[in-house]
């Protein structure tokens, strides 16, 4: 719980109260210390008072002006952590490159600065700051590569990758170099380099089983699966007591490709030989839940919370079967404490959402910014959940208020943009969405998700089909797989009248990805064909799913006036 003291009518929390006695107290030795002293607690004070009022970048400045007069490390330290944790990452780099002049020993400074660099794109400087980091410590620094994947893992992926590589290229004969640039070449979705860099790893120590464990998790991010699967099965067969890492890592082979009567086998095996296993509990948790088999899920995920371990990933499942029972009050609580992890911004929104189901939309914007003020770090996610739940209440005007906020404090974030055209849309303003979508492709001209987004709205909402085209048919290239994108395809196809062509991509979009919007542009289709049949045995199917589906009620009743719904 965060304290609060009351100093000249402000309050302050303990942190920077603490370092603003100090500079305070400090003796002065001339007109000018006394001047940045007083400077110093100014922007302290500003800071604070910006937080207050959930001003959260103009409170990271302030900080960073504090940080920059001040001599007192853990004033640059503060404000390190507060541009950090809000994600102002220019403040927070300068901050902690202070903190590390005014504290040159200090690791966590330099982990900071290291991280900061990497997250801004600044790959070299971010390598000279791990490095002299990996020198520091007992250790050898190739053995050290291992304790970066976590810090590393919070990163963007094809960032750390390039990071690990140049970290990792001193040491050609390290097996734990190896398997750390194999680790991040994973999560790059690098299989290739992931799957040398592990066989070199255990090329040096044959005996490791990790660099094993990730060669096999290396062929089947290539499309290797069977040969994964086989691989798996081999370092489990051969062995006659084999390590329960290896099942587990079988046992999620064949989860990946459907096989998971033969998943659960494996893990029945590692809780048959070591019941107290929490990562075999956790698995079979999951199996139990992807099989529908709620009530085996929920006294899995109730024994995993009972261990200690994994307790965010058994809250959110538990909230998850609460929520498909219909048991609204349960699923909000469950919800409510998944505090941490990949899954905490979901819960949150799902949260809310359950909240204002109920009809209580500002006890549901209260939930998330209650939760914004207790974990600081999801703020800005919070302050866009708050967006997104208001234009879903359709109080656009506020919703769209909310929306400046968060694109001032994430103006080079994609989703961001993306997010408050489609509010702009809703709201009717086409021209300002487009303009919003345009900008979003000029920032992010890579990116399938926005070229996407542009080139459906104008195929959908303008007779801009050309353009709409190219668009997507770059977006295609980039991303061939999507549903999303191979939808807008043939929608695009069509608004040219290309119909037959049209029809076939989307319905290989919607044999992917069965969302009631395919279904729709699939029954406009069939319907313009004259193919009514068809047409009407797609919108009953797409209707027993999704009967309260806008875009199927709209064809229904343009196509079908006359049918009963």
């Amino acid at each position: 719980m965060t304290e609060y003291l009351t100093l000249s009518g402000r309050k302050l929390m303990w942190p920077a109260l603490a370092a603003l006695l100090s500079l305070i107290a400090a003796p002065t030795a001339s007109a000018q210390d006394t001047a940045d002293t007083a400077a110093v607690a100014a922007h302290l004070l500003e800071a604070e008072a910006a937080l207050e009022d959930l001003q959260y970048k103009r409170a990271a400045e302030e900080y960073r002006k504090a940080a920059e007069l001040s001599d007192n490390a853990e004033t640059a330290r503060q404000a390190t952590r507060v541009g950090y944790t809000y994600g102002f990452n220019e403040d927070a780099l300068l901050s902690a490159q202070r903190w590390a002049e005014l504290e040159p020993e200090s690791d966590e400074a330099m982990l900071y600065v290291g991280q900061l660099q990497l997250r801004l794109g600044e790959i070299r400087d971010a390598e000279k700051s791990f490095r002299e980091l990996l020198e520091r410590g007992e250790e050898p620094p190739e053995e050290r590569l291992i304790s970066l994947i976590p810090i590393l893992s919070q990163e963007d992926e094809i960032a750390a990758d390039q990071l690990m590589r140049r970290l990792a290229k001193p040491y050609p004969k390290s097996a734990y170099a190896h398997y750390a640039a194999a680790v991040m070449a994973l999560q790059a979705g690098d299989g290739e380099e992931a799957a040398r860099r592990a066989d070199q790893a255990i090329e040096i120590e044959p005996e490791w089983v990790k660099p094993k464990l990730l060669y096999s998790r290396a062929l089947l991010l290539q499309g290797k699966e069977d040969e994964a699967i086989d691989y798996a099965a081999r370092m489990v067969g051969d062995d006659p007591h084999p390590d329960p890492e290896a099942r587990l890592e079988l046992a999620i082979m064949y989860l990946s490709a459907g096989r998971d009567d033969d998943a659960l086998s494996q893990v029945n095996q590692i809780l048959l030989e070591d019941p107290a296993r929490s990562d075999a509990l956790r698995l079979m948790a999951i199996i139990n839940f992807r099989l529908d088999n709620l009530d085996a899920a929920w006294d899995d995920f109730e024994d995993l919370l009972a261990t200690g371990r994994y307790t965010m990933d058994a809250l959110y499942y538990l909230a998850r079967i609460a929520d498909r029972r219909s048991e609204a009050d349960r699923a909000i609580a469950l919800y409510s404490q998944v505090t941490s992890g990949s899954n905490a911004v979901i819960s949150q929104r799902r949260a809310a959402g359950l909240i204002s189901q109920e009809g209580d939309t500002e006890a549901a914007l209260e939930h998330l910014q209650k939760f914004a003020d207790t974990y600081p770090n999801y703020a800005v996610e919070m302050v866009q959940a708050q967006a997104q739940l208001l234009a879903t209440a359709e109080r656009y005007d506020e919703a769209l208020e909310v929306y400046d906020r968060v694109r001032n404090y994430r103006p080079d974030e994609e989703g961001v943009l993306l997010g408050r055209a489609e509010l702009l849309l809703r709201m009717g303003r086409l021209d300002d969405a487009i303009a919003q979508y345009r900008q979003a492709v000029e920032q992010f001209p890579e990116s399938a998700t926005s070229l996407n987004a542009l080139g459906y709205t104008l195929a959908d909402r303008t007779t801009e089909y050309d353009e709409a085209q190219r668009l997507i048919k770059k977006a295609l290239k980039l991303d061939p797989d999507s549903p999303a994108i191979i939808d807008s395809w043939g929608w695009v196809l069509y608004r040219q009248g290309k119909l037959e062509q049209a029809l076939k991509e989307l319905r290989r979009a919607y044999q992917d990805f069965p969302d009631p919007e395919i279904a729709a542009h699939i029954v406009e289709v069939l319907w313009k064909l004259g193919r009514l049949d068809e047409a009407l045995e797609v919108l009953e199917e797409a209707e027993r799913e999704n009967p309260e589906d806008p875009l199927l009620l709209d064809i229904r009743e343009r196509a079908f006036p006359s049918e009963p719904g």
